[in-house]
């Protein structure tokens, strides 16, 4: 037994150096969101945008975004907004011909958004675009958002990705997570690797592609369900950096229940999947031959289901080595339920106080997110079984979460 306890102790050791390793680059990467982000200035409006949404029975929140993306103050000329129905079972096209959009009916069968989106692109890569736009159908986007694009267009960005925020955070606990989730994405994740000169993540919607990148990618040529980390992917790998545009705002639909939140979560994570055994290789290969910090901090964030993975492992490990420690059954029972208290009490706290650092620093503190805040450390532990179940059995087609809160643009940034 003691043979056995030291065994599960040194294990449980190697792998919590190995989850510092991962957790101080992330910690290096959030300190450097206070570097301030790059000024694109403001250009005179030239770049020519297609917007493209990509809807799947969307009917009922389809009508606001249109209306948030022609009501822009861009030139109308210069720019059009696509709406791609595809495997609809509702008038969602009729929608949005109703609000003004243009229609493209999806002629081909698909089974995941970047399918779509690359049905789109095959109609309108003649059409003379200089980039496309990329939004959700549940979204509604601020009133500059393509001017603030523009902007970074003519300062050379050939991918960027705007500031993804949120036009429910009140409806329920579930949602407040959600939206403290993309919060600290925004901050942290891509506020910091825009400070350590790195490529932003990709993360869906509110997002920005040349045409010039796309042609050097051979088209939209995304396959896994991830389709937004594969563009980042893809971009990184051809030395087009994504830049971090927080000023372009999207307000998102977050899901008000735990099961649609799974549902959501677990698509992620198995794209994460697809995408990691797609590409990894090749960073790896591109890492052997040239090392570069944007293909290793490419490696570290395709590895985040490996460390969630061996976050599960160790807990389980130190329960183990907590248990068989004892003496006695009744020894190993309290050693084991105090170990189990003090990593979720840890937990809690580390979780909670940087729940209220992104709030404080992001603006976002309002006394109907208490809720969300006192959770918010659960909702992240549930995301640690929603990737063992990703990796034994993944989700390999979109599954649709039903949108319903036909919130406008007005009302959203009023609150804001």
């Amino acid at each position: 037994m003691e043979t056995a306890t030291k065994i599960l102790e040194v294990l449980s050791a190697l792998i919590g150096a190995g989850l510092s390793l991962w957790g101080a680059w992330y910690l290096i990467t959030g300190l450097m969101s206070w570097r301030r982000p790059m000024d694109y200035g403001r250009h005179p409006a030239r770049t020519r945008f297609a917007v493209l949404i990509a809807a799947r029975n969307e009917q009922e929140v389809i009508g606001p975004l249109v209306d948030s993306l022609l009501r822009q103050d861009y030139p109308k000329e210069l720019y059009d907004v696509w709406v791609i129905p595809n495997n609809c079972t509702d008038d969602t096209a009729g929608a949005a011909r109703a609000a003004g959009a243009r229609v493209m009916e999806c002629t081909v069968p698909v089974k995941c958004k970047g399918e779509v989106l690359r049905f789109a692109y095959s109609r309108l890569c003649h059409k003379g675009y200089d980039a496309y736009c990329v939004f959700d159908a549940d979204n509604v986007a601020a009133p500059d958002f393509l001017w603030e694009m523009n902007n970074a267009y003519c300062c050379g960005a050939r991918a960027a990705q705007g500031y993804r925020d949120s036009k429910n955070p009140f409806d329920t606990a579930v949602s407040g997570c959600c939206s403290i989730y993309y919060w600290m994405m925004d901050r942290f994740y891509n506020g910091g690797k825009n400070g350590l000169g790195l490529s932003a993540m990709i993360n869906g919607t509110g997002f920005m592609v040349a045409d010039g990148t796309l042609k050097r990618l051979g088209g939209w040529c995304t396959g896994t369900i991830s389709e937004d980390m594969e563009m980042t992917v893809l971009c990184t790998l051809a030395d087009v950096k994504v830049h971090w545009v927080p000023l372009a705002r999207t307000f998102d639909e977050q899901p008000l229940t735990l099961a649609q939140s799974n549902c959501q979560r677990r698509r992620w994570t198995s794209g994460t999947f697809q995408v990691a055994q797609a590409y990894l290789p090749r960073v790896g290969q591109g890492l052997a031959l040239r090392p570069a910090l944007p293909l290793a901090d490419l490696g570290i964030t395709l590895l985040l289901p490996a460390y969630q993975l061996a976050m599960l492992l160790n807990l389980t490990v130190g329960a183990l080595s907590a248990f068989f420690g004892g003496s006695t059954i009744q020894e190993g029972m309290g050693r084991l339920l105090a170990y189990g208290g003090s990593s979720l009490a840890f937990t809690a706290l580390v979780t909670t106080l940087s729940v209220v650092l992104v709030l404080t620093v992001e603006g976002k503190w309002d006394r109907r997110l208490w809720k969300a805040v006192g959770v918010y450390w659960l909702f992240l532990l549930t995301w640690l079984p929603i990737t063992a179940a990703s990796l034994v059995k993944g989700t390999t087609s979109w599954e649709q979460i039903r949108h319903t809160r036909s919130i406008r643009a007005e009302a959203v940034l009023v609150k804001k």
